[in-house]
């Protein structure tokens, strides 16, 4: 099955995707999983999960977050709690454990990104070795590297704040169609990463909208 591991909804800050839109788009080009993956908040997964059942979708959707930790980014998937942010990853990381879901470091040599850095030591699931938001893709490069040196599972996400972003990075997952069965095998190595480069012109009107709202926060004027 083919899954994008890495999505923002309108639930992160920096996103304007509609949970709808979201799930449409990825049932139009053929993905069979997406986990929705927002800053600091699992609103946006569960919202997901919600409205794929009420639509009646086959789309497996995991619901996650993506925690800022002292140090950067992790992603923690399939679970329904929020996890505080600013504590040190491996603060964040027991807590994850304790809620039973599965850690992915993402992007963690995407400084302007947050990513994590090196990640020798830290007790992780999985490495994102491919996202698609880049230009040169050294960093995506550096984690594959890291990732099979130490024997680490490896996903790919596209890091989609924009709806059109979606499905630029995907990870197949060799595993029964629920979630359980599609954690289970990410643990358990059984993925293969594809990918794409996010096209420029998607990309600058992501980052555009992503300026503006900024400097309507700094002038002081309230953004939804």
């Amino acid at each position: 099955m083919r899954f994008d591991l890495h999505i923002h909804s309108v639930y992160s800050r920096d996103s304007g995707s509609p949970i709808d839109s979201i799930l449409a788009h990825a049932v139009d080009i053929g993905l069979d999983g997406i986990a929705i993956c927002d800053h600091d908040t699992v609103e946006g997964g569960i919202a997901g999960v919600r409205r794929a059942r009420e639509l009646g979708l086959s789309l497996i959707v995991i619901p996650g977050v993506e925690v800022t930790t002292t140090k950067g980014h992790v992603i923690a998937l399939g679970v329904r709690e929020d996890i505080p942010s600013k504590e040190t990853p491996q603060e964040t990381i027991a807590r994850i454990r304790k809620l039973g879901g599965v850690v992915v470091i993402p992007h963690p040599f995407k400084r302007l990104s947050h990513g994590i850095g090196d990640f020798s030591g830290l007790d992780v699931d999985a490495v994102e070795i491919f996202n698609s938001r880049f230009i040169t893709g050294e960093a995506n490069r550096k984690a594959k590297r890291m990732a099979r040196e130490m024997g680490i599972p490896e996903v790919a996400g596209s890091d989609a704040h924009s709806v059109p972003m979606i499905g630029y990075a995907v990870t197949e997952i060799d595993a029964k169609r629920d979630t359980t069965s599609v954690l289970e095998a990410i643990c358990d190595g059984r993925t293969r990463v594809h990918g794409r480069r996010t096209p420029p012109g998607i990309f600058a009107a992501q980052m555009a909208r992503g300026f503006c709202r900024r400097v309507k926060e700094i002038l002081g004027f309230r953004v939804k």
